[in-house]
């Protein structure tokens, strides 16, 4: 198959998935009384390639996700000039902060104090404001990032107080093996806490592929979508 061929079948894989996934979303919306326009659809392109991305753009998606730094780097420069807001949705390491805000709009997984030092600092220097959510960690699991619930406060002070950041919201992931309806109430019960203290913090970034419709459920604000969008992932080589 020739490459024009083969670009115009991913397009119209890409458009019939993004049509399918809206309408699961519509749907989740309608059975929860609200409005679509109250959520915010983000491209997980993990592993996909720049030309998905701008192939996605060009169907009218606006905010695409990465998770990895030295993927999301190079895929981002390569897409610049595209109406595309970026979300970092991985977990972060401290010395990966300044090429991180380089591109990144909104930073989903804050979850200590020295990361909310590091991307301060940096997103001054770049002359960068940058949306940060602090990550809940709705489980035990260290491997998952996320600060325990108590602690959320703390950092989301730490966040408001920082010049160059902006605190978005909360963001989370429903642990392995649970009822995550159960999970993203308990999100929503953190979301409606700290707003009691930072009004403006809105965000709640929760629900993939597979739970979407139990995150719009409970107030979810933003959907990381991957896999109903691109397909399986490939595996990632460092």
């Amino acid at each position: 198959m020739t490459e024009p061929a083969e670009a115009e079948e991913r397009r119209a894989r890409l458009a019939a998935n993004l049509a399918e996934v809206e309408d699961r979303i519509a749907a989740a919306c309608r059975a929860a009384g609200r409005e679509r326009s109250e959520v915010t659809l983000i491209a997980v392109t993990k592993t996909y390639p720049a030309s998905d991305v701008r192939l996605l753009a060009e169907l009218g998606v606006r905010h695409v996700g990465e998770n990895r730094d030295q993927e999301a780097g190079p895929k981002a420069a390569e897409c610049a000039g595209l109406p595309l807001t970026w979300h970092f949705v991985g977990q972060l390491q401290t010395n990966k902060a300044r090429s991180v805000v380089g591109y990144a709009d909104v930073v989903h997984s804050v979850d200590r104090l020295r990361l909310v030092a590091a991307l301060g600092r940096e997103a001054v220097r770049a002359g960068r404001e940058v949306t940060c959510l602090v990550q809940v960690a709705l489980d035990d699991d260290p491997e998952r990032g996320g600060t325990p619930p108590v602690e959320v406060p703390a950092v989301a002070e730490a966040v408001a107080r920082t010049e160059g950041l902006t605190l978005g919201g909360v963001m989370a992931v429903a642990p392995l093996g649970e009822d995550p309806a159960k999970a993203f109430a308990r999100l929503a019960e953190v979301a409606r806490s700290l707003r009691a203290d930072h009004p403006d913090a809105k965000i709640i970034s929760a629900g993939m592929s597979g739970d979407l419709a139990e995150a719009v459920a409970s107030g979810a604000t933003h959907l990381r979508i991957g896999t109903a969008l691109l397909g399986r992932r490939k595996p990632f080589v460092r």
